[in-house]
């Protein structure tokens, strides 16, 4: 039986490594690319030690050229190519925004123009529901208009997407635009997770690293936003739910996709960042210091999802809830804190 070989970039990663799980357990081989800038070594063992078995790993700069054409070169054929490699951080792409645009989209149209060389026809890529700006109303759907972005990682996930669609006008291949909403959790074996480079831009692995002593007391950023605690509401996805969705993603392409589709992916509920920090109180009866800070630029208020047409067209919904995935990411924090503290 031929391999089905999927080339996943970034997938190294926090929902690259998960999802590179996810694929091997629904019959796929990937091809994992990344040059652990923002991830690290020991994410690759661990993705073996859940499978079982060995995997295929390129550490390879997804800008480099060279680099990127020696792995297509060697592998010759690939079902699909899911994108992650790029930079993810509102609040660093407003303090390094040509840094942003260099990698996310020098990256991007790399692998298109290679894809396009090899006859790799099913694309999908990894966008966000940052490309929907301030939405007038909430919960947004896959109809809701682009507003301006309010980053600089906002505004090359709105990029991205038009180069994307660009694209696959262009060499009639499939794409898949996942707009996919707050990322959070853990591999329920606590072998992967999120792990930030130096200090944490985003919530979850902020609130783990400050409840366990490696850093001091957390920062809510607002607490003055018309929303019904004064604070930020976000959609929070378990990254495990969100690694299955990328897979059925892909299925759906290979066998009867559309040439575009654009999905949402969350589950459908708003909770805002003092609720999410009591949840974690609550389930894991752990002490959290914090404090109110101003507003950050870049943070939108309020949004969330509605992802009744993508749970419908690729037969996919979210399994676990926030409080699972703050569970998970605390399993995943004290094992980070037992083998791999420096």
């Amino acid at each position: 039986m031929k391999t089905k070989k999927v080339l996943l970039t970034g997938g190294a990663g926090y929902i690259g490594s998960h999802t590179a799980v996810a694929l091997i357990e629904k019959g796929f081989e990937p091809v994992i690319v990344d040059d652990l800038r923002n991830s690290h070594s020991f994410v690759i063992s661990n993705i073996e030690a859940i499978v079982g078995r060995k995997v295929i790993f390129h550490q390879v700069d997804c800008c480099n050229e060279q680099e990127m054409r020696a792995v297509f070169e060697e592998h010759q054929s690939f079902e699909g190519l899911i994108h992650f490699a790029a930079y993810k951080a509102v609040g660093e792409s407003v303090d390094h925004p040509t840094m942003y645009y260099k990698n996310n989209i020098q990256s991007l149209v790399l692998i298109l123009d290679l894809m396009k060389e090899f006859k790799v026809d099913n694309f999908i890529f990894s966008s966000s529901c940052t490309v929907y700006g301030i939405p007038d109303h909430i919960p947004v759907t896959e109809a809701t208009p682009m507003k301006e972005a309010s980053s600089p990682y906002g505004y090359t996930k709105q990029v991205g997407e038009r180069i994307c669609t660009d694209w696959s006008n262009s060499s009639n291949s499939k794409i898949t635009l996942l707009r996919y909403f707050n990322p959070v959790g853990a591999h329920e074996s606590a072998l992967l997770g999120e792990l930030p480079i130096g200090k944490p831009q985003n919530l979850v692995p902020f609130i783990m690293q400050s409840a366990i002593g490696k850093l001091g007391a957390l920062t809510v950023y607002g607490n003055d936003y018309d929303t019904r605690d004064g604070s930020c509401i976000r959609d929070y996805i378990h990254v495990v739910d969100l690694a299955e969705a990328h897979v059925s993603a892909l299925e759906k392409s290979i066998n009867d996709g559309d040439q575009k589709v654009v999905l949402n992916l969350g589950t459908g509920r708003g909770a805002t960042v003092l609720e999410l920090i009591n949840a974690f109180k609550e389930r894991t009866g752990q002490q959290l210091e914090y404090s109110i800070g101003d507003r950050r630029s870049g943070d939108v208020p309020a949004i969330y999802a509605d992802c009744s047409f993508g749970e419908s067209y690729i037969n996919w919904k979210a399994r676990y809830s926030m409080e699972d995935a703050l569970e998970h990411a605390w399993k995943w924090e004290n094992y980070i804190k037992e083998n791999h503290s420096n």
